[in-house]
């Protein structure tokens, strides 16, 4: 019985999460575009998530999903017009529910009579529209916007697989064991030509798999942006500004790993984006622009990466701020360009804000998305026009399941960079081999700093008689990594790295290499910005 108690809370805490997901986004979106079908689905979810709250016997969700459930019915059947101030209030009980959600899902329900100012607001504001006289005819024509709800993902870590691509899954794997089967057979009695063949095609089935299973991880990025349509709200009502987030691209597929590591990033930028990019109003008007500022967030594929951007079209970079910023840290900043300008608002601690806000204005926010993104193997830039506006791009790889890795070695272990960071190798010049420590190299006119992988990662043993520098590149930064052997490029699976050896410096993960050994990878970023660290300390 307690198994079963726990899966209904399972199912009851995913099935919920999904319904207060949707209640709130179609609040959000009902503010610009009124829609009754779009307050009746409100409605249903809220009914649903009544009625299995009290299944469970969870009473303090059980009474607050009750009153909402009033407050939606008497707009429902009056035909009322959802004001700002409803939605508020609504959006405010969608809250609670899910703070309860979470409060049971830990054990800790909280008493129901921790309930009861929100419950009253809700009482209160149903009683007000009863005495509201319900006009003739309120919602617009609903506006059918494709792919919303084709685009429906699911949060937490469960994915709802479409059928037929388990059924070609269950189908490879059996044509997999049967292949595997005839192989040891010829491997016993048959010739090795015939033996090579079936191999191959047990290659082919195994790769069609892969490339299955991949697919089942691929979700819409649609609901990641769609609950940003919460955030601008708020943050335009505790900023007293005016905006409207345009999303683009819903439809467009990555990893479900992906979707949250992009999650945090994408708060901060947007709320950045909110607080210090859009003007006020009056501002907006005094320089020509509309009062509503917009904000435009948008997915796109290049190949092997998924493209995110983020453009407003608000007051821009503040130059002037940038240059005060790089002369306090040493720099000089007539000398330094527009890119590298804008290079210092990824610095931690960099802020140009007036003052400190709960929003933002402590520096922080821009560093944090830089080190989120790169922990994802992928790329942040911005660019910025002054009184026009800012766009950051994201790019990240499609998935974290595999890369293209570039194998080298370093006495006996083998190590794996990510073949996108790899520009060229080279040999390490003779006078240069074997000394300790890094140093910089002239690569066709251009200094380049490098560092020796052995030293940084520990490997004892003797240095290799040659050695050879790998040229990374990541964003604007190069540098070279010094290593013993080159064995060239093939893909990998990628492995988190265990407790223990998380600690380790410029390593992301593991991978198990052809000879059935485990292989590092290298975190490329961390790499460079300890090259490009340490020979700023010798200069």
């Amino acid at each position: 019985m307690e198994l079963d108690r726990e899966r209904l809370l399972a199912t009851f805490a995913e099935e919920s999460g999904e319904l207060l997901t949707e209640m709130e986004e179609k609040l959000v979106s009902m503010e610009e575009h009124p829609d009754e079908e779009a307050l009746r689905a409100i409605f249903r979810g809220a009914h649903t998530v009544k009625g299995a709250a009290a299944a469970m016997g969870f009473s303090g969700m059980t009474d607050v999903s009750h009153v909402l459930e009033d407050v939606l019915e008497t707009l429902v059947e009056r035909r009322l017009p959802v004001k700002d101030e409803h939605v508020t209030v609504l959006l405010a009980a969608v809250d609670r529910l899910r703070e309860l959600l979470a409060a049971v899902l830990s054990g800790q329900e909280r008493p129901a009579q921790e309930e009861v100012e929100l419950v009253e607001r809700l009482r209160a504001c149903a009683e007000e529209l009863r005495q509201q006289e319900a006009p003739r005819k309120v919602y617009a024509p609903r506006v059918e916007e494709p792919g919303l709800e084709e685009a429906a993902g699911r949060r937490a870590r469960t994915l709802r697989v479409d059928v037929e691509k388990l059924d070609r899954i269950a189908i490879l794997t059996g044509e997999l064991a049967i292949a595997r089967t005839r192989l040891a057979q010829v491997l016993a009695t048959g010739p090795a030509e015939e033996a090579l063949e079936v191999h191959l095609e047990a290659d082919r089935l195994h790769e069609e798999l892969q490339e299955e299973v991949m697919r089942v991880r691929m979700v819409p990025v649609g609901p990641l942006f769609r609950q940003h349509l919460r955030t601008v709200r708020d943050l335009t009502r505790t900023e007293r500004k005016w905006a409207r987030l345009v999303l683009e691209g819903e439809e467009v597929e990555v990893d479900t790993a992906l979707v949250e590591g992009l999650r945090e990033p994408l708060l901060h930028l947007v709320r950045n984006a909110v607080d210090h990019g859009l003007e006020t109003p009056e501002e907006r008007k005094a320089a020509g622009k509309e009062a509503c500022g917009t904000l435009v967030l948008r997915a796109f594929h290049e190949p092997g990466s998924l493209v995110v951007e983020l453009s407003d079209d608000g007051r821009g970079l503040r130059y002037d701020r940038l240059r005060e910023k790089a002369r306090g840290l040493g720099m000089e900043p007539e000398r330094m360009t527009v890119e590298e300008l804008e290079e210092l608002v990824f610095l931690p601690g960099l802020s140009t804000a007036e003052a400190v806000t709960e929003v933002s204005g402590r520096g922080v926010g821009m560093d944090v998305v830089r080190r989120s993104v790169e922990a994802l193997r992928g790329l942040v830039t911005l660019r910025s026009q002054e009184g026009r506006g800012t766009t950051v791009t994201l790019r990240v790889p499609l998935t974290l399941a595999t890369i293209q890795g570039f194998s080298v070695g370093v006495g006996e272990e083998t190590y794996v960079l990510p073949l996108e960071s790899v520009r060229e190798c080279l040999e390490l010049p003779v006078e240069r081999t074997g000394q300790p420590g890094g140093g910089v190299l002239n690569l066709r006119g251009r200094a380049l700093p490098y560092l020796r992988l052995r030293e940084m990662l520990g490997v004892q043993g003797p240095a290799a008689g040659r050695e050879s520098v790998v040229v990374l590149g990541h964003g604007g930064s190069r540098a070279g990594l010094v290593v013993d052997s080159l064995f060239g490029e093939g893909q990998c699976v990628l492995k988190p790295l265990g407790r223990l050896f998380r600690h380790l410096p410029g390593v992301s993960g593991s991978t198990i290499l052809g000879s059935g050994r485990v292989g590092l990878v290298l975190d490329v970023p961390t790499l460079l910005r300890t090259a490009i660290r340490q020979r700023a300390a010798v200069s």
